[in-house]
């Protein structure tokens, strides 16, 4: 923006001076325009300068004086230039104050070190990488430390720009105090996370620091006064490895540590057909984020149905390193009774540190899985013999029922208590024959548990879906296990769409939802079974093997 500088006198001349014609890389030099008499002036275009300069700040300041009645004016104009390299640096003449300035030369050597350890210098700029040698897609930290032997009343420092790189900075700004060459010095730390992504040198420019420190032993102000002050940091090199080539064939995952396991296997005591386990896997790595790690997923397994969860992952910092990891929950829910094999696990990964390849193992794992709960079991109660559920198992109940007769009419002679307590055992002897079976097959039940399944379809439960209509299908079939049973079973192509929704929305929470009322039309006449199968019947005992599979 241009601004108007007053100047009372007619201008006479112009003249450009350095405050310094020699500095090291990394300090400040000032260029002042002097402008002899006055007017209105606006401020000089500098943007000759940003070739080799980096212009921090202006000022100007204007001093009248009379002496003998005579008027006189001078207006100083500073420009606060910070050199961008090493060399004989050329300022360029400047137009203002209707006069053009001579050029100027100025010499900037390297950065003196000697008087950084000699504590001779107020401010400067530290910059690190470590390691110095890294491998493409490995993490290096790039710190960068500002030292002020002064407070700080206001500044800025760049940011680091490198093509090829990832950069991200990896902490809040540190604050400490460190003695230099016999000096105490105020520190600010920054680190970033570098990751290279190509192979070869990788120079990383210098950054700047560019502010004010404040002047405490200024005696003539109280608060203290500030003056300019700026730093620039030394480029450092990046030395970058190239992908070995026998790691060509898999995942390039460069880190410092890597862990892959399981958990949940050996949580839980006896695993039944159609219930749940909840398997989770994790991998973390350290020098890598987690958008650099596999996505998570269990092999194949036999026997079961495999229902992911939503995968939770981040990446955190511990101690200036990335620590990615990535989660992933697992459902799996058996199918069939017996063993249940868990293949084994690997993750092939490159140690950074040994420069060799390593390869992360979940061992694999093999559970008993017993038959559902609540499933009859294959053979004749033990209170109820076979031989008493035929005909003739009613016949031999008679004599025992005369004689119990006989015997309770001459016991009533004798005592009429002791009668009463015998007429009661006739009348548990004559029940015996008809207990009632664990799973009655009766017109009554099968309409209570159908109407309960109507009930939860119409609702949004999944849960509650599935268990009623599980329960209402082994009423029916009581040799059925799951509703994978189930399906398997059904003739309706209807139905057991439904069935696999049904399952899919109780264990994957992002899959879709069967609507209710689809699911209650779907079975309101009934299971359509692809054979008859057991019916139900008025008699009192069901038969043992109710439904056999082919």
């Amino acid at each position: 923006m241009l601004s108007l500088l007053p100047v009372w006198v007619a201008a006479t001349e112009v003249r450009a001076s350095l405050d310094r014609d020699k500095v090291a890389l990394g300090e400040t030099v000032t260029l002042n325009l002097r402008v002899e008499g006055g007017g209105m002036f606006d401020a000089p275009d500098l943007s000759a300068l940003n070739k080799d300069f980096t212009v921090l700040g202006t000022s100007n300041n204007t001093s009248i004086s009379i002496i003998n009645g005579k008027r006189s004016a001078q207006l100083v104009y500073g420009v606060a230039l910070r050199p961008n390299r090493v060399g004989t640096l050329t300022i360029p003449s400047l137009t203002f104050a209707n006069g053009s300035t001579q050029a100027l030369t100025l010499e900037v050597t390297p950065a003196d070190d000697r008087a950084v350890a000699n504590g001779r210098k107020d401010v400067y700029l530290e910059a690190s990488l470590d390691p110095r040698e890294a491998w493409v897609g490995e993490q290096v930290v790039y710190t960068v430390r500002l030292y002020l032997a002064s407070p700080l009343a206001n500044g800025s420092l760049d940011e680091p720009r490198v093509q090829g790189v990832e950069l991200s900075k990896i902490s809040d700004d540190l604050n400490y105090q460190q003695e230099k060459g016999g000096r105490r010095y105020n520190v600010i730390e920054r680190r970033y996370a570098l990751i290279p992504q190509k192979a070869g040198k990788l120079e990383i420019p210098p950054i700047a620091f560019s502010g004010e420190l404040v002047e405490m032993a200024d005696p003539d102000s109280f608060f203290g006064s500030t003056r300019a002050a700026s730093a620039i940091s030394q480029p450092v090199t990046l030395d970058v490895k190239a992908v070995p080539a026998e790691a060509g064939k898999t995942a390039w995952l460069p880190a410092r540590e890597l862990t892959l396991s399981l958990d949940g296997a050996d949580a839980r005591g006896a695993l039944h057909v159609g219930q749940t386990l909840n398997l989770t896997m994790t991998v973390q790595a350290t020098g890598l984020p987690y958008e650099a790690l596999p996505s998570l997923s269990l092999p194949s397994i036999d026997g079961a149905t495999v229902y992911p969860d939503k995968p939770v992952n981040g990446t955190r910092v511990i101690d200036s390193w990335l620590q990615g990891r990535r989660q992933q929950g697992f459902a799996v829910v058996p199918s069939r009774a017996g063993k249940l094999d868990i293949p084994a696990t690997t993750l092939t990964w490159f140690n950074v540190r040994t420069g060799q390849s390593e390869v992360a193992r979940i061992a694999p794992v093999t559970l008993d899985v017993l038959p559902a709960t609540g499933t009859p079991a294959p053979a004749a109660p033990q209170d109820l013999p076979a031989p008493n559920v035929t005909a003739p198992a009613a016949t031999t109940s008679s004599p025992s029922r005369q004689a119990l007769v006989a015997g309770g009419i001459v016991l009533l002679l004798v005592g009429g208590a002791v009668g009463f307590a015998l007429s009661r055992r006739r009348s548990q002897v004559v029940a015996a024959p008809a207990p009632t079976p664990r799973a009655p097959s009766i017109p009554s039940g099968s309409r209570g548990l159908r109407a309960s399944f109507i009930a939860a379809a119409r609702g949004s439960d999944p849960k509650a879906q599935y268990e009623s209509l599980l329960a209402w299908a082994r009423h029916e079939r009581p040799g059925i296990q799951t509703l994978g049973d189930v399906e398997a079973q059904l003739a309706s192509a209807e139905q057991g769409a439904c069935i696999g929704l049904l399952q899919r929305s109780r264990y994957a929470p992002m899959a879709e939802r069967i609507a209710g009322d689809r699911l209650a039309a779907a079975f309101r006449d009934g299971f359509q079974w692809k054979d008859s199968g057991p019916r139900e019947t008025g008699g009192a005992l069901a038969p043992l093997y109710p439904f056999k599979t082919d």
